[in-house]
């Protein structure tokens, strides 16, 4: 097949890992797959004025930077400014791939001959724009290809779409792993830090701060992508690795006895993934991807969206177990991680695809 995944923007997010794995293993698979995508979207003109108004000046169009197509060998087209990809931009295909709610209307109205159309959806992106255009994408006669059953269920109760491709995501073994290891000699939680607000921020502050009043020798660590601010200060004496390296991530997760989820909303949640390979069990609120990993008391927790005092709870659990309770748990996490692989989803994500065609086939989609 000839395969063109469309993004709003390419960057270092885990979304845009997702893709530019998937696409790497389809063209293993022997199908031609090219990738295209635009800057940041610029603030928008109200957005500027504010700023002006607040004393902080015009703001600048943020830059595209790096991204996970950097060295991929992915086939990766970067158009010079955010806008609309239209026919002219792309090379007839088999079938064309939204990745982003907006990038799904501009798909949408791309001729027949760029390809069978098909929506790979990571999130519920009703965060990222006006909710009723999000919603509106969702409602388009595109095939739809998700990767949790979280999303499946949204596409199929709240807008009618039984016909849907799931698709999980895996974690890269050769980049996140760890050998067999014993609990940490002071007990140590680890977090991915951010100031989105579904991340949950303020949950996972507060939760931790909660352990750290029972465990008082608690060893917290985090990353993330951003600084930290004093909206969203981190627990007291977090060790803080600003953008790690790839190759450095798996590091922290290895020093952790438990990995915390404090997320209102998540489309899969790839650092559950990633320590569980590195054998540390995740304690995590109910969302997406977890819901479908994690077996309570089996490799971890799962408790209510919003719930501190229980995330804080199933931490101490984790964190109190014996050494022999904790190593099960701790295999039981990495066999987790093991059970499905980046070539089993590529094979799924085939499917899907040559699905989306054949639906395309059947029932025409019209401009």
């Amino acid at each position: 097949m000839k395969i063109n995944f469309i993004l709003a923007h390419a960057d270092m997010s885990g979304g845009t890992r997702v893709i530019v794995t998937q696409a790497r293993e389809l063209i293993a698979r022997g199908h031609e797959v090219r990738a295209f995508s635009t800057p940041p979207r610029p603030p928008p003109l109200r957005g500027r004025f504010g700023s002006i108004l607040r004393g902080d000046g015009w703001p600048k169009t943020p830059e595209a930077g790096g991204s996970f197509f950097d060295g991929s060998g992915v086939p990766h087209k970067l158009f010079p400014k955010f806008r609309p990809i239209r026919d002219r931009d792309l090379p007839d295909a088999d079938v064309v791939v939204a990745t982003w709610w907006e990038t799904a209307t501009w798909v949408w109205r791309l001729a027949p001959s760029k390809g069978a159309k098909t929506f790979f959806l990571q999130h519920y992106e009703s965060w990222g724009g006006n909710p009723n255009a999000v919603d509106k994408t969702w409602r388009l006669p595109i095939h739809k290809i998700v990767i949790s059953r979280w999303l499946e269920q949204i596409a199929r109760d709240k807008f009618g779409d039984p016909d849907v491709s799931y698709v999980p995501n895996s974690v890269d073994m050769n980049l996140f792993n760890a050998s067999p290891r014993l609990r940490q000699p002071t007990p140590t939680l680890g977090f991915v830090y951010s100031t989105i607000w579904f991340k949950g921020p303020e949950v996972a502050r507060k939760a931790i701060e909660r352990v750290q009043q029972q465990i008082p020798q608690l060893r917290v660590v985090a990353f993330g992508t951003a600084p930290p601010c004093d909206d969203h200060p981190l627990p007291p004496g977090t060790i803080y690795t600003l953008l790690p390296e790839q190759t450095a991530i798996k590091d922290i997760y290895a020093q952790c006895d438990v990995w915390l989820c404090a997320s209102r909303s998540e489309g899969f949640y790839l650092p559950m993934l990633e320590a569980m390979a590195c054998r540390c069990p995740v304690v995590s609120t109910r969302v997406g991807g977890p819901i479908d990993s994690i077996r309570d008391g089996e490799n971890g927790f799962l408790v209510d969206v919003e719930d501190d005092e229980a995330l804080a709870g199933r931490a101490i659990d984790v964190l109190r177990l014996s050494d022999e309770q904790w190593r099960k748990m701790s295999d039981s996490a990495y066999a987790t991680a093991c059970r499905y692989t980046w070539q089993d989803a590529a094979a799924l994500m085939e499917r899907a695809l040559e699905r989306a065609i054949d639906r395309s086939r059947m029932t025409p989609f019209i401009i």
